[in-house]
């Protein structure tokens, strides 16, 4: 009789145990469920898409992360609609993280050797240019590009890759303010503007600017080329411009 009350125990609490635990496998499978319907990044993923254009962000250590921000800030965003129109891509020489200026780590999406068609190339900058400019993997990489790409957009120093790399002889060109005479110095071919007046300058396929925020201008400026004023309008309300340019009101 004693045997049999404990076989009887025994049956009961592996009975509860397995009851608990089926409860237990349910409550976690459909926590779950309420973790992946609850992810909205799929809803925010934009796939690459071969029939629109591609703008290809240059990144390298020590890049101003303002000034891949800004550019990405303006042509991901959808029309009003919600349609995509263009692919926004980083290209590094590697696939490893790079280290932004403020030391954040961004991963490219592209490298060199596996950099798709482009139809614009941003060329950023760093506080120490020294570096890329005598790097002759990105500088021959801008050069390969230029011969594809509508357009090449510099944004501070990287003025000096452009001057480096010789794709812009000849042409107007802007840099950080203060940089201009030693970029004319070490670029005679390229035709500096006064940085302490010109914020940006457009001159045939290039364009640049004195970059970090002043980079959304050239994002700008080049976006309504390729869209529309209106398109430009919305991406300036959708960015709150207007609430930058008048916050002290």
């Amino acid at each position: 009789m004693k045997n049999f009350l404990i076989l009887c125990t025994a049956i009961f609490l592996y009975s509860c145990n397995s009851k608990t635990k089926t409860i237990h496998d349910t409550v976690k499978k459909e926590n779950n469920k309420n973790i992946v319907s609850s992810d909205t990044l799929t809803k925010h993923l934009k796939p690459f898409n071969s029939e629109l254009p591609t703008i290809g962000l240059l990144m390298y250590n020590g890049v101003l992360q303002s000034e891949v921000i800004a550019t990405s800030d303006v042509f991901a965003k959808p029309t009003e609609d919600g349609k995509q129109l263009f692919n926004v891509i980083t290209i590094a020489e590697t696939n490893k993280p790079i280290t932004t200026e403020e030391g954040m780590h961004f991963v490219p999406d592209y490298t060199f050797d596996n950099c798709p068609n482009l139809t614009a190339l941003f060329v950023p900058s760093a506080y120490d240019m020294y570096a890329q400019i005598h790097n002759k993997k990105i500088v021959n990489f801008i050069k390969e590009k230029n011969k594809e790409v509508e357009y090449v957009v510099s944004n501070c120093a990287g003025a000096q890759l452009i001057g480096k790399s010789g794709i812009a002889d000849g042409h107007k060109i802007v840099t950080w303010i203060g940089g201009g005479k030693q970029l004319q110095k070490d670029y005679p071919n390229l035709k500096v503007q006064n940085d302490s007046l010109i914020t940006f300058v457009e001159d045939g396929k290039f364009s640049s600017s004195n970059g970090n925020l002043a980079s959304y201008i050239s994002a700008l400026n080049l976006l309504e080329k390729m869209t529309s004023t209106e398109h430009k309008e919305f991406v300036e309300s959708y960015l709150y411009l207007d609430r930058l340019q008048n916050w002290k009101e």
